[in-house]
This record gives C-alpha cells, structure tokens and sequence, in this order.
C-alpha cells in the first residue's frame, strides 16, 4: 500500500528530495512522436522554465533537474529558514505571481490602499499569509503547480483533455550528504545514460549543463542552489562540498555507467567520497540504485549497513 505524503517528506528527517514526475500517455512529454513524426522537443523548454520561474518564487531549491523524454528529475531542497525569515508583503507579492489572491491582499500591499486598511482586515491578511508561508515551503504545493502548468499547457495545444501524468510525483528523502550527491549526480547523468547525450555539457535541459556553463564564466547559476565548499565553520548556505570536486565526480562517473566509455576511472578519487566513508565501488552501487536499490529513502549509511550484513552472511 502506498504511504501518505506526509510520511514521505519531513524536515525532521531531511530537507532534501529527489522527485519523479512520468508522463502518462504514449505521445512523449518531449521528444518525437514515431506515429506522426511531429516532434515535442520544445517541451523541455516549457518544463525548464517553469521550473526556474517556481524556484524564484518558492522557498524550495533546485539543486538539480533533467528533462527527459517522458519524464522528469529533481532534486529538491526544503528552504523552511527562507520561508520564516520573509515579511507578511513578501509573502503575499510571492504568492500573486502565482494566483490573483484576496482582494483585500492586494490591497495590504499597495502603497496607497495599506493606509485606509483596518486592524481587523490587517489580522486577517496576516492570517492568510501563514497560510501561504507554509505552501512556500511545501514541496507538494511546488510539483502540483509545476505538473499542473505543463499538463494544461499540452492539453490545450493537443485540443484533448485528460490526465497527462500518471499521477502524483514520487518521491525519495536523501538522508545524508552522499545521497544528496548521488542523487544528484543520477539526475545529471540521466541523458547520458539514456543515450540521449554524449557528455554533460551537452546534455540540453539539465542542470549540469547550466552549472558548466555559469562555471566558465567563473560563477554559479542564481536559480539553482549554490555550492558552498566543504563543510567549515562560516559556511555559507548550500550544497556542502565544492563545485570542483562534483564536476569531477560526475565525470568519472558517468565515464564509469556510459556504454560508449568503458575506460578505467582515474585513480584519484573526488575528495567527497573519502570524506563520506565510500570506495568508489559502493559509489557507483549507491548512484545506479536511486531508483531500483532504494525506495523511499537514500542513505549511505543504509548501503555501508547491508555491505556489512551480507560479509557477515558470508562468513557464518
């Protein structure tokens, strides 16, 4: 039987999500249609930019995402601080660029209306706004107006109706920083291992293909969530270890999984995985089984516990 949402995502556990979303139907989301030729690679586009345009407004990060054919990849971060710190008209202008929103919102946010607005209508805006303080920060709340938008967005340009995904996205809790990495470098790798892609920085519609190219210019993507270096005391926030080290990590990886690359992975190993307790074995383990090893949650800890369980076995 399926578990409720909320059992599936908690910030209690984690802040971290990697998040799936299948078309349902045989035309693909993108890509071409074999039957009638006509081909929906502009799609991507529609998903990539909604996206972004959510991750602006919502206080859940992007740390990284591919748009596949039929199917989409995220990786997603719970930004609670975020959403605590921002005032009652931050909230509010936030959530109009989504729905109109009450009248009497607009008005708590015009500069002329605010003045005539009593204390009572004044508790009332605020009160509303908790509200949609906690959906800001509510990852169920961001797929629903990423899937629901492109779903609209296609069945109004295919004249049908109907549901365009299989249902409600999946979801997997990355309860450490080596699934958070993984995790990651599973969805960036994606096109790769499709075969869509001959390398990352060409595989269009990720998010290893915009950090590579922000990277050559010496900076970071403003709507993915940041690389902060390794974990230090005056870290600033986001993903904890260096751009440097998980460009090189994917690169070997996906050197490792590729069929047309069946070269030996250089001998030094990205610094990430000494500092998480992994062999590069148990990486590659840990990456290929997002999605067939593990179920509703990543964990290093988890994969470093069954390698023990099973040399026990053995040695019984």
């Amino acid at each position: 039987m399926p578990r409720p949402r909320k059992s599936l995502i908690s910030l209690s556990d984690t802040p971290f999500y990697h998040c799936t979303s299948r078309c349902v139907r045989r035309a693909y989301l993108c890509g071409e249609d074999k039957l009638t030729g006509k081909s929906y690679e502009y799609r991507r586009q529609w998903v990539e930019d909604r996206l972004l345009f959510l991750a602006d407004v919502f206080c859940v990060d992007v740390c990284a995402y591919a748009v596949m054919s039929n199917h989409t990849h995220l990786v997603l971060r719970i930004n609670k601080q975020k959403a605590d710190d921002l005032s009652t008209r931050e909230i509010i202008r936030r959530w109009h660029k989504l729905f109109k929103g009450m009248l009497l919102c607009q008005r708590y946010i015009n500069p002329v209306e605010s003045e005539t607005i009593t204390d009572a209508e004044v508790k009332t805006v605020k009160s509303v706004a908790e509200v949609y303080r906690t959906r800001l920060y509510d990852i169920s709340w961001f797929m629903r107006l990423l899937n629901e938008f492109i779903a609209r967005q296609a069945n109004r340009e295919d004249d049908c109706t109907g549901h365009f995904w299989e249902g409600r996205f999946k979801s997997q809790a990355l309860l450490d920083e080596a699934s958070v990495a993984a995790c990651m470098a599973y969805v960036d790798l994606n096109p790769v291992r499709a075969q869509i892609a001959t390398t990352p920085e060409s595989s269009a519609h990720t998010s290893i293909q915009k950090r590579i190219n922000a990277a050559k210019s010496n900076r970071q993507p403003k709507l993915l969530l940041p690389f902060a270096g390794n974990p230090r005391n005056d870290m600033p926030d986001g993903l904890p270890f260096r751009i440097e080290d998980y460009l090189e990590m994917v690169e070997l990886t996906g050197r490792h999984f590729h069929s047309d690359k069946k070269g030996n992975i250089a001998d030094s190993a990205p610094s990430i995985l000494t500092r998480v307790g992994l062999d590069r074995a148990d990486w590659h383990i840990m990456v290929s089984g997002i999605e067939t090893e593990f179920k509703v949650t990543v964990s290093a800890e988890r994969l470093i516990l069954r390698k023990k369980r099973n040399r026990q076995c053995r040695s019984a």
